[in-house]
């Protein structure tokens, strides 16, 4: 592997695809120290086609630990005025966020968890403008990994640094496509693959979907009316596409907040913050967690829940057949964004404008009424198995089978 080839071609894919940055416009991007190899390939891409500025928002593991350890809880529930002017006006200034992702997934192990939650809630308040900028399709937003030796060594922990670091890349660059010969390209052909299956999801207009396999989930997840099936990417409001995901397997939609019920198992850790929660389940009556347990890290998963009241709520469903590529590749990430597209999941919180008729042009609350939940929070996890089956209920009460033995049955 030619790693200083792969990540040029990787910035590229990220800058012209991922966020598909227009002449003139900026960028922002959050990013840990470890990264900076790949952050100064990115920022050199972006002036190459012409951004305007490229402003980076550096963290660290270790400081992040030791505020979290060492500062008073007031500290955390107060965002600071300076970071929420500079998020904000990023996002004002209709600029491409970028998040690279490459911590330690459990680098907050042990990290008093209301304090993890005092900080995401006070953040979400406190940037209120930048977070509702991607929310609702006024700013372009990509999520990409890069590898750290910490994470490297976490995801293949009896490899030297040297050779762990190399097969995390590795695995990247397969699961983004870097290692074909034209990854934009790639991206735009994986894009048009997700058009059939949405479309059978979006002409069926499903009331309700029922999951069932053999971990004990037995759940039926409710549909707003009019909802949206959507996957492959994205668009903004002014129709600039971009991809969210750098990897996406997924096609996802939002279920109606109210109207879901049943058990549904965890199939795969959840790395929340630093925190690893693992073997867990969440029980929902109307729409509400009503119970939850976990052989690790229950404490952080009730602390995500009670953050707020749509915390208690679903935001999002999404499809992904066991036969992607990253379910394929039999790596465990330990990164809810590569996690996620290995295996079906839902995820607790916020849910999508997008993926109602007439969303984006919705006040929060209106998309409340219609179903659509509104939170601080939205955390994915995991609950595909090689035998989850998913059963369509339309409004009539025919049965139309969806998933069968952890893929698609259409």
């Amino acid at each position: 592997m030619n790693l200083q080839e792969d990540l040029k071609k990787y910035a590229h894919l990220i800058v012209c695809g991922g966020c598909n940055l227009q002449k003139g416009q900026e960028l922002f991007i959050n990013a840990s120290l470890e990264a900076a190899p790949l952050v100064r390939l990115v920022a050199e891409e972006a002036y190459c086609v012409g951004a305007k500025d490229v402003t980076v928002e550096w963290a660290d593991d270790k400081l992040t630990r030791l505020r979290f350890e060492n500062a008073p809880m007031e500290c955390l529930e107060n965002f600071p005025k300076w970071r929420a002017q500079l998020q904000n006006s990023m996002a004002e200034r209709g600029a491409a966020i970028l998040s690279i992702l490459s911590s330690d997934p459990q680098a907050l192990s042990g990290v008093d968890s209301k304090k993890l939650l005092a900080y995401s809630k006070a953040a979400h308040l406190g940037a209120k403008a930048f977070y509702d900028g991607m929310d609702f399709g006024h700013n372009v937003w990509c999520i990409v990994g890069a590898a750290s030796p910490s994470w490297a060594k976490r995801v293949f922990p009896r490899c030297s640094t040297v050779m762990a670091m190399d097969k995390l890349w590795k695995a990247i660059f397969h699961a983004a496509y870097v290692d074909t010969p034209d990854p934009v390209a790639a991206w735009q052909e994986h894009r048009r693959s997700f058009e059939k299956c949405c479309a059978f999801l979006n002409e069926k207009q499903f009331d309700r979907l029922v999951y069932h396999n053999s971990i004990g989930t037995d759940i039926t997840v409710g549909l707003p009316k009019n909802h949206i099936w959507e996957g492959g990417g994205s668009k903004t409001v002014d129709g600039v596409a971009f991809y969210p995901n750098m990897p996406t397997e997924e096609i996802f939609t939002s279920p109606d907040r109210t109207r879901v019920n049943g058990t549904v198992h965890s199939a795969l850790p959840l790395s929340y913050q630093g925190v690893l929660i693992d073997d867990f389940s969440l029980t929902l009556k109307d729409g509400r967690i009503i119970s939850c347990s976990a052989a690790k890290g229950e404490d952080t998963l009730k602390e995500i829940i009670a953050a707020d009241d749509g915390a208690k709520m679903f935001g999002e469903c999404s499809l992904i057949p066991k036969q992607s590529p990253i379910s394929e590749m039999g790596v465990l990430f330990y990164n809810t964004l590569f996690d996620e597209n290995a295996s079906c999941h839902f995820a607790i919180g916020l849910g999508f404008p997008e993926c109602i008729q007439g969303g984006l042009n919705m006040s929060k609350e209106e998309l409340i009424q219609h179903g659509i939940n509104n939170s601080s929070m939205h955390v994915d996890f995991m609950l595909g198995t090689p035998d989850l089956s998913v059963t369509g209920i339309t409004a009539d009460g025919t049965e139309v089978p969806v998933f069968r033995d952890g893929g698609w049955a259409f």
